[in-house]
């Protein structure tokens, strides 16, 4: 009895193993697609917890862990068992900042992008995402830049988010300048310019910002309300 015990508590453990390492696996994996790029190691994991994944996870290997203490009276095991979990979380924290670096290097740009493999075909809509294109290539810009927001007729706006703590709007004024851009607004959460018949657009959000690119006739491209949105003149 005391041999298929151990036999038992040994294959527990192993599960446990098994379960703690996928575990901190599935933590990378949702960390590396739906993690926040501005968080520290500490805060990503405490993200991947609070959205109950991590947590479930944890708690099923604690909770073979237990059974495998209860299947084996062996020191070996009831010092194993509880040490996996805590191995498990501390994996976790280890492969955050690598998670964090992997959502940033293939899901953000350092210049907003407008146009896509996609978008070659004939029609205005394309020739005005080229033009916005061709004005975001311009500027030197600052943050990082998801593929959120729209494109049309209207201009092109794309949404970053700040690695560090900048003057947002000092820099695009330098940045402007230094690329021929004539700013027209200036007040201290918006900026707008012209050149050549075009409009930048950068507007400060609680999380970053919003940078926009469209025709001058459009009166104002740039807003923290995505369902404002942008591809249609207005104003």
């Amino acid at each position: 009895m005391s041999t298929t015990r151990t036999a038992v508590a040994a294959a527990l453990l192993v599960l446990e193993t098994g379960l703690a390492a996928f575990g901190v696996v599935l933590h990378y994996g949702l960390t590396a697609e739906y993690g926040d790029i501005t968080d520290s190691a500490y805060q990503g994991l405490a993200d991947g917890f609070s959205s109950g994944v991590s947590g479930l996870a944890l708690a099923i290997v604690a909770v073979v862990g237990v059974v495998a203490v209860a299947a084996s009276p062996r020191l070996g095991t009831r010092v194993t068992a509880p040490a996996i979990p805590v191995l498990m979380v501390l994996g976790m924290y280890a492969v955050t900042p690598a998670a964090l670096e992997a959502k940033l290097e293939t899901q953000y740009d350092a210049v907003p992008q407008c146009v896509s493999s996609e978008d070659q075909g004939p029609g205005p809509g394309t020739r005005a995402m080229h033009e916005s294109q061709d004005a975001f290539d311009s500027i030197e810009h600052v943050g990082q830049f998801g593929g959120g927001g729209g494109s049309g007729v209207g201009g092109c706006d794309r949404r970053f988010t700040l690695m560090e703590t900048v003057d947002v709007l000092e820099h695009y004024r330098g940045a402007l300048d230094d690329a021929g851009w004539q700013v027209v607004e200036d007040d201290d959460r918006h900026l707008r310019a012209q050149r050549d018949g075009m409009a930048f657009e950068v507007v400060l959000c609680d999380d970053g910002g919003v940078v926009w690119a469209g025709p001058v006739s459009v009166g104002r491209g740039a807003r923290c309300d995505a369902s404002d949105g942008v591809g249609i003149p207005v104003g």
